[in-house]
C-alpha cells in the first residue's frame, strides 16, 4: 500500500509554513489588546466630561502617548491578521483573493498611520 501522494496533485497545497506563526501572533495581539483597551477604556471614561484642555494634557503625557501608540499599533496589526484569516478562508477567486489581501493590508496600515499622527499631533502639540 503506498500512502505517498502524487507531486503533481499536491502542488499548491499545504503548508506554507506560517500559518502557526500567523496563530501566534494573532493570540498575542489579543493577549495585548486586553489590558491596553481596559486601560484606554477607563481613561476615556475619566476624561470624558473633563473638557478639551484636560484631555489634551492627558494624551500629552508621555506615558499616554506611548501607550495610545501601542494600543493603536495592536489593535489594527490585530484587524490585519483577523482579515487576512477572512479573505483567505472565504474569498475562493485567487484573483479576487489577492487583491482582498493587498487592499486590506495597504488600508490598515493607512488607518493606523493617521491614528497614530493623530496622537502624535495631540500630543506634541502641533
Amino acid at each position: 500500500m503506498n500512502l505517498r501522494t502524487n507531486i503533481k496533485e499536491a502542488q499548491g497545497l499545504g503548508s506554507a509554513k506560517d500559518g502557526v506563526s500567523h496563530w501566534w501572533l494573532q493570540r498575542l495581539t489579543a493577549v495585548a489588546l486586553v489590558p491596553l483597551m481596559l486601560w484606554l477604556a477607563f481613561g476615556l471614561a475619566r476624561h470624558g466630561g473633563a473638557g478639551y484642555e484636560a484631555t489634551v494634557a492627558w494624551v500629552a503625557n508621555p506615558m499616554t502617548t506611548v501607550l495610545w501608540v501601542l494600543s493603536l499599533a495592536a489593535l489594527f496589526w490585530h484587524i490585519k491578521l483577523g482579515l487576512q484569516v477572512v479573505i483567505e478562508d472565504y474569498v475562493h477567486d485567487e484573483r479576487a483573493k489577492f487583491a482582498g489581501l493587498i487592499a486590506m493590508k495597504f488600508i490598515t496600515v493607512l488607518l493606523a498611520a493617521i491614528a497614530i499622527l493623530a496622537v502624535l499631533r495631540v500630543a506634541l502639540g502641533s
